[in-house]
């Protein structure tokens, strides 16, 4: 069994993956590969290769204040060797400026699978269909059950812009949701919670808050955040009606700092093991989905990414 199998509960990542490594592949090729090449690599990619270990690297606290009103993303990409590995993994940069009216257009955010577990009706659950999954503190959970996700407070920033101009998209909203801090999700591997898990229409800004907790990491994927983009409230909670999918990454630093607390269980011997470059999500780019975080174990993190669609 791979490491990915350990979530891949109703053939969801194995269904999934197929398609998003063949448009990747599709992109990275143009210009001269042969038809044959293309097929190697698919054949490569859809069968994992051992994950390589990477020295874990240090790092102090980042000074910045743990809450933060807009995001911004790195600018530089991380230089990659001869083998293919990057000489360091990116860490926590300043959030940048980003008031609502000033036009900030690039490259959409990458489509990536929502994996096994998203819980929108399209493999098993509908969460979104729960009264009370409309909200900005994903910490407990809502309609049937009770129960309370235990782990570092985590405010997760999410600015919506339009990727050909830069302007806000108010009303936009964004389904989000994530592992608890031991690596399982709600719904489908703690049969009984629905936590972890919200939607929130986005302000005249195009910005939303969620209060949550800091993710954990399990065997096999980089710490992450999945999210639906949907040009409506109605729409996300009444159907399947993403205009983008995605997902958001977070800095290893951070990552370390965050997984030293008991709560998170195996999650920095899992985060040890892996690299960006050998996820099987991020490893074929992962500057625009890459989180800016600031804050502390102590006084709890912020998490900051801009989606442009």
């Amino acid at each position: 069994m791979t490491e990915i199998e350990d979530h891949d509960d109703f053939g969801g990542l194995s269904r999934d993956l197929p398609h998003l490594i063949d448009r990747r592949l599709a992109l990275r090729l143009i210009g001269g590969a042969s038809l044959a090449g293309v097929v190697a690599a698919c054949g490569t990619n859809s069968n994992p290769a051992v994950i390589p270990q990477t020295p874990t690297q240090a790092s102090g606290q980042p000074t910045l204040s743990p809450t933060i009103t807009a995001t911004g993303q790195p600018t530089a990409s991380p230089t990659i060797t001869a083998t293919g590995q990057p000489t360091a993994e990116a860490t926590s940069t300043p959030a940048v400026d980003l008031p609502g009216n000033i036009a900030n257009p690039g490259a959409e955010i990458p489509s990536e699978t929502a994996g096994p577990f998203p819980a929108n009706g399209t493999n098993g659950p509908n969460v979104l269909a729960i009264d009370g999954i409309v909200r900005a503190d994903l910490t407990s959970s809502v309609g049937e059950f009770s129960g309370t996700a235990q782990g570092i407070p985590t405010a997760i920033h999410l600015t919506v812009v339009d990727a050909s101009t830069g302007s806000p998209l108010p009303g936009a909203s964004i389904y989000l949701w994530h592992c608890t801090a031991d690596g399982r999700y709600s719904i489908y591997e703690i049969s009984d919670q629905n936590f972890l898990r919200g939607v929130q229409a986005a302000d005249g800004a195009g910005k939303v808050v969620f209060n949550t907790v800091f993710p954990g990491c399990y065997r096999g994927r980089w710490p992450h955040c999945h999210f639906e983009v949907h040009d409506s409230l109605s729409n996300a909670v009444t159907s399947n009606s993403a205009i983008k999918t995605s997902q958001l990454a977070i800095p290893r630093a951070d990552c370390e700092n965050a997984y030293i607390d008991s709560r998170y269980g195996n999650s920095a011997r899992d985060l040890a093991r892996l690299t960006l470059a050998s996820d099987s999500v991020f490893r074929d780019g992962w500057q625009d989905q890459l989180a800016t975080v600031t804050g502390s174990n102590a006084d709890g993190y912020s998490i900051s990414l801009l989606v442009r669609v």
